[in-house]
């Protein structure tokens, strides 16, 4: 039977909890700081946030003016969420402008590229399902 324990960082008191198997610790807490980091494109980076057969979870970095090539992916779903700064996302020619705290679903066959037309940097989260790594066909 799973237990459940309170998040250090949640207040007292509050819902934020996780569920823990016997025997096992609570899952550490990740961030930029301890995850697996990579480069992409011209001056890019991301990180690994969660790493698994069935599930991806990156966040990334675009300097102002970086764009993504425009590609598709045959297997995967993905959900890009803006954390700051704002995107210009292209869906099937389509331009759709995603300002931060906003997010869009890109199903498996839809062709799409992220830009930051901006003057300013931005950070986004990339969820994956199942991982797009080794799915990606550009065009």
């Amino acid at each position: 039977m799973a237990k459940r324990v309170q998040s250090a960082s949640a207040p007292r008191g509050s819902v934020e909890e996780h569920e823990v198997q016997p025997g096992s610790a609570p899952p550490a807490a990740v961030s930029r700081d301890n995850a697996e980091h990579y480069r992409w494109g011209v001056d890019c980076d991301g990180w690994h946030l969660v790493k698994d057969a069935q599930l991806s979870v990156i966040e990334e970095f675009m300097p102002p003016g970086a764009a993504e090539i425009r590609h598709h992916h045959e297997r995967s779903q993905q959900f890009f969420y803006i954390l700051t700064g704002e995107v210009l996302m292209e869906i099937n020619g389509q331009n759709t402008l995603l300002p931060a705290g906003s997010g869009v679903r890109i199903l498996p066959g839809t062709r799409h590229q992220i830009r930051n037309p901006s003057s300013g940097p931005v950070r986004f989260l990339v969820i994956s399902q199942p991982p797009s790594h080794g799915d990606r066909i550009d065009e």
